[in-house]
């Protein structure tokens, strides 16, 4: 099939997906404040960024890594300002239940919620893929699955939870300086860095900067054995964000020695 037909199934699957969440949000929205709906919100949201993560990973092998970051760059804008306090990502809880702003209750949660919606929109996307209406599709319901697919590491495990974490640093000192500055496109100056970070990273960790993420499209696959899966994109990015709450009171005082 011809180029252009194949990438407009890939972003037609990518505008179906949004589609299904941005509905499952508006169906759960009249729901009373709380533990579940917070939890349905999480879950929701961990299932469009694996949803749309398994088609980006179609679009980056069939036409690089160009159009993938242009893609996850416009996505990104779009999660911020539809998820609402929704984040699809467990290091952000842990940075707030870290300094005491949300419960343990709350983060466990949440991370929960967040992993069920990624690991379980498999299912949903492998019977997209199956229907093989594009060739970039042919095979991938199958090659996608548990013990079957590959990893993206490409580097020692400690190598990648190290790129892992310094990525997810500075894209958290990254939101945090956007959030104080408050300039106008914050949210797309937001997602040009933490894109940017994916798109450096891709060559060696995968640049997935999400634990969910990771463990939606990757965890099981070749190349790496559950725990090394779970150093690399649990504890290596997680580590990064709690370290940016350390290293951007410094920051911060730097930003603001400069301007004065």
């Amino acid at each position: 099939m011809a180029l252009v037909p194949c990438i407009l199934v890939s972003l037609s699957f990518l505008l179906l997906i949004m589609f299904l969440a941005e509905v499952g949000r508006r169906l759960i929205s009249p729901l009373n404040p709380g533990l579940v709906k917070t939890a349905l919100n999480e879950a929701i949201a961990g299932a469009e960024l694996c949803g749309t993560g398994f088609e980006l990973i179609i679009i980056a092998d069939n036409y690089g890594l160009a159009a993938y970051g242009i893609c996850l760059f416009l996505l990104t804008i779009w999660w911020s300002e539809h998820w609402g306090d929704a984040t699809a990502c467990p290091y952000n809880h842990f940075e707030s239940c870290f300094e005491g702003k949300m419960t343990r209750q709350e983060t466990i949660i949440r991370t929960i919620a967040q992993v069920v919606g990624g690991v379980g929109v498999f299912k949903f996307v492998q019977v997209l893929w199956a229907l093989e209406i594009a060739e970039t599709h042919v095979g991938r319901s199958h090659s996608s699955v548990y013990n079957v697919c590959s990893a993206d590491l490409t580097v020692p495990v400690l190598y990648g939870a190290i790129i892992e974490g310094v990525a997810t640093l500075l894209c958290r000192l990254g939101s945090r300086w956007v959030a104080m500055k408050e300039p106008q496109h914050g949210a797309a100056i937001d997602s040009f860095i933490s894109t940017s970070m994916v798109c450096a990273a891709f060559n060696t960790s995968g640049g997935y900067l999400n634990p969910v993420l990771a463990t939606g499209l990757k965890f099981g696959c070749r190349g790496h054995t559950p725990m090394e899966h779970f150093v690399v994109y649990w504890i290596g990015s997680s580590l990064g964000a709690i370290s940016s709450l350390y290293t951007w009171p410094h920051v911060e005082m730097a930003i603001k020695d400069k301007t004065d």
